[in-house]
């Protein structure tokens, strides 16, 4: 029997077997005052001989208890519940997360690197969201789609490991990386909208201005959360590489980070801003984020019923019709 889905409709009714072990007393002491009795002066003059039937006649009283029993468990109403669910997703979700890829975010303020640390938060993102659809945006001095927007949370995460400095010109275009993303959902018939706009510096480069991207999210009714990315005070920068090995070097330098433009794109959207200033803050931005944007989800639960009190009380009756049959024939003398 499968107890993990058993029940009973009507439990309250197997109170009523605290009164079991009081009839069985009953019968007990009354068991006597049913046999007839004879009084004689002497029994010598009479052969005893031992009966079994006699010895057995309080198999009715346990035919009767049992018989109590099974009819209390079946007022109890014994079943097992078959649980099936669906759910449906009223309300969908379109992510774009614009990342920075600039040299800057191999800065070691946050463990390994600033794009390291994105990378793992932003794949625990990914897999936090089942039910909505993800794309992917890099930028630089310029910027393009990794990923576009797809309910594929496997080529999104491939997408997220791949991703590597130097595969794009030098400098931050912050207006760009926005623009792109705003591109990717120019298209999306989801309910939100939303873009992740992530940059650990300042708008240096590009065409787009990152104000005229603002209008176009806006008149998108795109909501665009954006992430500034670094420590406050100094930070250990790649600035060359190394002639002989082709290592980066490094050297410590201010953290410059547009923080006004930021807050006024979430601002302008009805986004927020976040400054991620070591690796367990910018795990805790993604963290809000994911409670700020959730999606409405629907669930159909079916239930089907297998009583089982049918049997109970069938074997409650099989046991009176015992009992009944044997108190009017072979315990017929004794009673």
């Amino acid at each position: 029997m499968r107890w993990n889905n058993f029940e009973f409709l009507n439990p309250e009714f197997l109170w009523f077997l605290v009164l079991i072990p009081a009839l069985a007393i009953w019968y007990f002491i009354t068991r006597k005052k049913g046999s007839a009795a004879l009084t004689i002066a002497s029994t010598k003059g009479f052969t005893v001989a031992p009966s079994i039937v006699s010895k057995l006649k309080p198999l009715l009283a346990v035919l009767r208890l049992t018989a109590i029993t099974l009819l209390i468990f079946a007022l109890a109403r014994p079943r097992i519940v078959e649980v099936s669910s669906h759910t449906k997703t009223n309300k969908g979700i379109d992510i774009v997360m614009a990342i920075d890829v600039s040299a800057s975010m191999l800065a070691r303020d946050l463990k390994p690197n600033r794009l390291e640390a994105l990378k793992k938060v932003a794949n625990e993102f990914v897999i936090q969201r089942p039910n909505d659809r993800i794309g992917i945006v890099v930028y630089a001095g310029e910027s393009f789609t990794k990923t576009p927007i797809t309910s594929d949370k496997r080529i999104v995460k491939n997408t997220i490991s791949e991703i590597k400095w130097g595969d794009l010109d030098g400098g931050t275009a912050i207006g760009m990386g926005l623009g792109s993303a705003v591109n990717r959902l120019k298209e999306s018939k989801a309910k939100s909208k939303v873009i992740i706009l992530l940059t650990d510096g300042v708008n240096n480069t590009g065409f787009v201005d990152p104000k005229t991207a603002t209008e176009l999210a806006v008149g998108l009714d795109i909501k665009v959360y954006t992430i500034g990315l670094g420590t406050n005070g100094t930070a250990s920068f790649p600035y060359a590489k190394d002639p002989k090995t082709g290592k980066l070097l490094f050297r410590s330098s201010p953290v410059e980070i547009d923080e006004e433009l930021l807050k006024y794109i979430a601002k302008e959207t009805d986004g927020k801003y976040f400054r991620a200033t070591d690796n367990n803050k910018l795990k805790a931005i993604y963290e809000e984020i994911n409670k700020l944007e959730k999606t409405e989800i629907e669930e159909f639960k079916y239930y089907n019923y297998d009583e089982r009190y049918r049997l109970l009380v069938i074997l409650a009756g099989l046991f009176i019709l015992i009992e009944l049959f044997l108190k009017n024939t072979i315990f017929r003398s004794f009673i």
